[in-house]
């Protein structure tokens, strides 16, 4: 097998098995075993390792696409999760996402465990092959006017109506809410059911990215940085300025004696 590869130099050989595809690496493993370089060697216990994670994370995921359809059942299964309930500027947001069984999208998890540069990717992809995506805002005045619980009911409920679909089931992370016909939750669910976990990314990315344009028009309120959670430098600017209009009034009141509005 080493003159088989001999026309090859070990980087160029160790670059071929650090740059394959998971699909690529076993044949390739396999084709530079005898190889007697030791950077070789090294490169193929590299990828070794690689490809052993690899399946660790596929097993994880294929877990999750079990679980949506254990727990969702073969109807239409939708899954939802929302981002920005303890936030104390931006709206509340939630997104509802229907999946297909194929193609798995590897990667998943829940979003907090992601990268954002993952996240973005992951986001794309999901956009990308879902069968449906519903997204719902809940403004802050509206969250002032009649509280979380009842918001985070109706952003689940427009939510799912945005996605267009009659789902069979609707997979939710957390605790009950009876938002929606057929409703299961789930706790935990955006980091062990697919559809969820889905749902928890385009959430995160559509609001940090409707949070970044907000920052360039509220300035001062460090929101492309916090996202509208209480940040200490996000407090210490609405003791310094005032509540700006996207602010919600009723979770301020311990940043200021007296909230005036910006």
């Amino acid at each position: 097998m080493a003159n088989m590869t001999s026309s090859a130099s070990a980087a160029q050989v160790a670059a071929e098995l650090a740059s394959a595809s998971f699909e690529e690496i076993d044949a390739l493993i396999a084709r530079y075993a005898d190889d007697p370089r030791m950077q070789v060697q090294k490169a193929c216990e590299r990828a070794r390792r690689r490809m052993d994670k690899e399946r660790a994370e596929r097993e994880r995921v294929e877990g999750m696409y079990e679980a949506m359809r254990e727990l969702g059942g073969e109807g239409v299964v939708v899954g939802v999760d929302e981002v920005g309930r303890g936030s104390v500027a931006g709206p509340l947001t939630v997104c509802a996402v229907c999946l297909p069984d194929e193609p798995r999208l590897w990667g998943i998890n829940d979003s907090k465990q992601l990268s954002p540069a993952k996240r973005e990717i992951l986001a794309v992809r999901i956009a990308e092959c879902a069968r449906a995506v519903g997204i719902c805002h809940i403004p802050p005045e509206r969250i002032d006017e009649i509280g979380m619980a009842r918001a985070l009911r109706e952003a689940v409920a427009g939510a799912v109506a945005d996605t267009g679909l009659q789902p069979d089931c609707v997979l939710m992370d957390g605790n009950p809410l009876g938002a929606v016909p057929h409703e299961r939750d789930v706790v935990k669910g955006d980091a062990t059911v697919a559809c969820i976990a889905a749902a928890s990314i385009v959430a995160k990315v559509t609001r940090d990215e409707l949070m970044v344009e907000y920052d360039a028009e509220y300035p001062g309120y460090h929101l492309a940085q916090s996202k509208g959670y209480a940040s200490a430098e996000h407090i210490q600017a609405i003791r310094e300025r005032g509540l700006s209009p996207i602010h919600r009034v009723s979770f301020c009141g311990n940043f200021l004696e007296t909230a005036r509005l910006f």
